[in-house]
């Protein structure tokens, strides 16, 4: 690898090996075996997307602040138009049932960490896209012009979207207040789906990819939701260990307009029809 020198000099220690794993879309992902101790490298070009493990890393160092497990930060920096993230390797193993009670525990336990707004003190990242997060004093405001409006604006100037479709939006917006409850913020890994958790040895619950700012729990809820891989028993615990308002289940499509938004904008239109579906419902 041609950084390989420069991050043994970071790291201070000499690599045995660096081998490609499976990564998303946006980053190349390398296990970096050391003679003592093992690490994963995330990179990508600084230019596409600057600060983008800058914002990851103080993504995940919130979150670890909380008592929740995430990969320590080893190092981030820029190199030659190459941006690159090291961070600490977890072996896994397979997911069993008290994986999912650890799980829920974690996440209720991330959830009640509070903030006097909705938002953070910082844009960032969902996937490739920017994600805003200019603080909002409700929900109802922040979900509509920080999260919606944006993807909304992106879809409709890409033709993802027609004119029908953006007064479904506003007939949802005029009902939003009566559909969904307002809540305390809540901190939110932003972006949970199962590729960010992972199992690692011993059973433990270890978030990775974090997509964070202060919002509706049921975002975080809603996003298990979207692709399968969660067991659902793990409802049961977290409703142990945090209360949710009636009506959390039939909100899930609601608070998914988002992330299908995302998926709308990087994907294509494939997710067009379960936006318009949940509009119709709605508006």
């Amino acid at each position: 690898m041609f950084f390989k020198k420069s991050i043994e000099n970071r790291l201070e220690t000499k690599l045995k090996s660096i081998k490609p794993l499976a990564g998303g879309d946006i980053n190349k992902v390398y296990l970096l075996q050391g003679s003592e101790s093992n690490f994963i490298l995330k990179s990508n070009q600084s230019q596409k997307f600057p600060e983008m493990f800058e914002k990851e890393a103080r993504g995940l160092e919130l979150m670890s602040k909380t008592g929740v497990r995430t990969p320590k930060v080893i190092d981030h920096y820029t190199e030659k138009g190459n941006q690159f993230l090291i961070l600490e390797y977890f072996e896994s193993e397979r997911p069993v049932e008290a994986f999912w009670s650890y799980f829920a525990i974690s996440l209720s336990s991330l959830h009640k960490q509070t903030s006097d707004y909705f938002g953070l003190n910082e844009h960032n990242f969902i996937g490739s896209l920017i994600q805003r997060n200019d603080p909002c004093e409700s929900w109802e405001d922040f979900f509509i012009r920080m999260r919606l409006k944006p993807q909304i604006k992106m879809a409709f100037d890409n033709g993802l979207l027609e004119r029908s479709d953006l007064k479904l939006f506003e007939g949802f917006f005029r009902k939003f207040s009566i559909l969904v409850p307002e809540v305390e913020p809540s901190l939110l890994h932003g972006d949970l789906w199962s590729g960010n958790l992972m199992c690692a040895k011993g059973q433990v619950p270890v978030f990775i990819d974090p997509a964070v700012y202060y919002g509706h729990y049921e975002m975080d809820l809603a996003m298990t939701q979207m692709f399968g891989g969660f067991d659902s028993s793990f409802f049961a615990v977290y409703k142990e260990n945090f209360k949710l308002i009636q009506g959390w289940e039939e909100r899930i499509q609601i608070h998914n307009l988002y992330p299908n938004l995302v998926h709308l904008n990087l994907f294509g239109s494939s997710y067009l029809n379960g936006i318009q579906r949940v509009l119709k419902k709605y508006a």
